[in-house]
């Protein structure tokens, strides 16, 4: 009777959501945006997203952004300079600082800087950057 729970347990994690994508800086693995979007129990139609600035050997931290629908999640990331990222997800702004890995005050909305590319989760729920694309030169 005691096992039933045990072998019960995978069902009720079956189907949640937990993937993540990362934005490597300089294309270096050692200095990194990591988006984290993570569903706790099959049921909950709901997820968390979390941002995790890395830039080994000296620094890595978790922030806490949003919860909100899984098919609602679309979180655009800007390059502000100086190791300054900014995440936009509807009309909310993060903004992290990669250098101590840092969260700093909410930009204002035409300071965010440079269009990187947008975290969302697309098909069979993975989590995915579709980075954006060159600015054209301007014509000579």
């Amino acid at each position: 009777m005691r096992k039933t729970p045990l072998i019960l347990l995978p069902l009720l994690l079956a189907g949640c959501v937990k993937q993540s994508a990362s934005y490597y800086i300089n294309d270096s693995k050692e200095h990194s945006l990591t988006v984290r979007v993570e569903q706790r129990y099959f049921w909950e139609d709901q997820v968390e997203l979390t941002v995790v600035a890395s830039r080994w050997p000296d620094c890595v931290r978790v922030f806490r952004l949003i919860t909100m629908p899984v098919d609602e999640v679309v979180l655009e990331l800007f390059d502000a300079g100086d190791n300054t990222y900014t995440l936009r997800s509807g009309t909310q702004l993060w903004q992290v600082e990669t250098q101590t890995c840092s969260q700093k005050a909410a930009p204002a909305p035409e300071a965010m800087g440079d269009p990187v590319g947008v975290f969302r989760v697309g098909e069979g729920e993975k989590m995915d950057l579709e980075l954006a694309k060159p600015a054209a030169p301007p014509p000579p």
